[in-house]
């Protein structure tokens, strides 16, 4: 606990955080204390994603600061990667929990969500981004060219400015609210696409990393997505060839398969038992595996030629190589058995609230 200044550097209210790639956060650690007091809470649980768990203890320190003497703070240590991830476990047991760095996913009184805007200045690489984007060329058409925008919770506080950033410059932005399992206008998920399910030839991602512009130019294959991410400093357009080729692959292997374990997830935002029971119902070699957290290694002494994966995409298209059998999604999985023909290969979403 720091001695050295009224709060150590986990308090933002004033000073911010500053992270690699020049992030900072703010924890709103006025909302929680005031929680724990209206509440009379004796029990505070702190949940935060696999990149943040180092700043826990320090997040810790300064709610102890700030609350009595006999309220208990305790972080979690379960894996997170979502708002559909919550660690339950701790949630039971606790007056106040608080889930860090997503946007919530279903309204709750029982969790606190904080979801951590970066202060990354998003506007030199979409600056960059407009090259590959259609010109506003008034003299080539009368026309405003559309372009549908989408971004990451980290960004969300930065989004109207995106808008008006891209409008001023000519552009004919559009913006949607996805399903239920959105948040905000224009959010992406690595599961849910549907806030770029607009009327635009071109879709301009703003964040971080590959995955979501690329489950993003899965499911909308009409689409050039162009990837602007002002973490790494680079822009890029999805390209899924590679990724296909991956996923092709897996199914292929899968085709042989006589016997199935069908992953059951049972985190509280990632179940999806109807889907399982379906697979269940029509194949009597397939074994229905209930876990929370889907590795290579839980798996591994399963005597399945295949499994299928009814839980978080990102499961299997993230470390699908990484099992020893191959392992499908749903749909891949409707393939490989012979229901679907194999252009109907397509990315697994997730669709409304738990």
């Amino acid at each position: 606990m720091s001695q050295e200044s009224e709060y150590s550097e986990g308090d933002l209210r004033n000073t911010g955080m500053s992270l690699k790639h020049d992030r900072e956060w703010d924890y709103e650690l006025d909302r929680i204390v005031e929680a724990v007091e209206e509440r009379d809470a004796t029990k505070v649980g702190l949940q935060f994603p696999e990149g943040l768990k180092r700043r826990g203890p320090q997040v810790a320190d300064d709610i102890r600061e700030l609350v009595p003497d006999d309220v208990t703070v305790m972080l979690s240590g379960q894996p997170c990667y979502g708002a559909c991830d919550l660690d339950t476990f701790l949630m039971k047991r606790t007056d106040v929990f608080v889930h860090f760095g997503h946007s919530p996913m279903k309204n709750t009184d029982k969790v606190i969500y904080v979801p951590l805007f970066s202060n990354v200045d998003v506007f030199p690489i979409m600056e960059e981004s407009l090259d590959e984007l259609p010109s506003p060329d008034a003299e080539a058409s009368p026309d405003a060219p559309s372009v549908g925008l989408v971004t990451t919770a980290q960004h969300m506080n930065r989004f109207e400015e995106m808008k008006s950033w891209l409008d001023e410059r000519g552009f004919d932005v559009r913006t949607r609210k996805g399903d239920d399992r959105l948040t905000h206008e224009g959010q992406v998920l690595g599961c849910n696409y549907a806030s770029a399910d607009i009327d635009a030839d071109h879709v301009l991602y703003v964040g971080g990393g590959k995955f979501h512009p690329l489950g993003l130019a899965m499911e909308h294959p009409d689409k050039k997505v162009v990837i602007a991410d002002p973490v790494n400093n680079v822009v890029t357009v999805a390209d899924t060839e590679k990724f296909l080729k991956q996923r092709y692959a897996a199914v292929h292997k899968a085709m042989d398969a006589r016997k199935w374990g069908v992953i059951f997830c049972t985190k509280i935002g990632q179940g999806r038992w109807e889907q399982a029971e379906e697979i269940l119902e029509d194949n009597d070699d397939a074994y229905l595996i209930t876990m929370d957290e889907v590795t290579p290694d839980r798996l591994r002494n399963f005597d399945m030629d295949a499994f299928v994966n009814t839980g978080c995409p990102r499961i299997t298209t993230d470390d699908g190589p990484q099992f020893h059998k191959p392992m499908l999604t749903p749909g891949e999985y409707e393939i490989a058995v012979g229901n679907e023909p194999l252009d109907e290969l397509s990315f697994d979403t997730f669709h409304g609230t738990w």
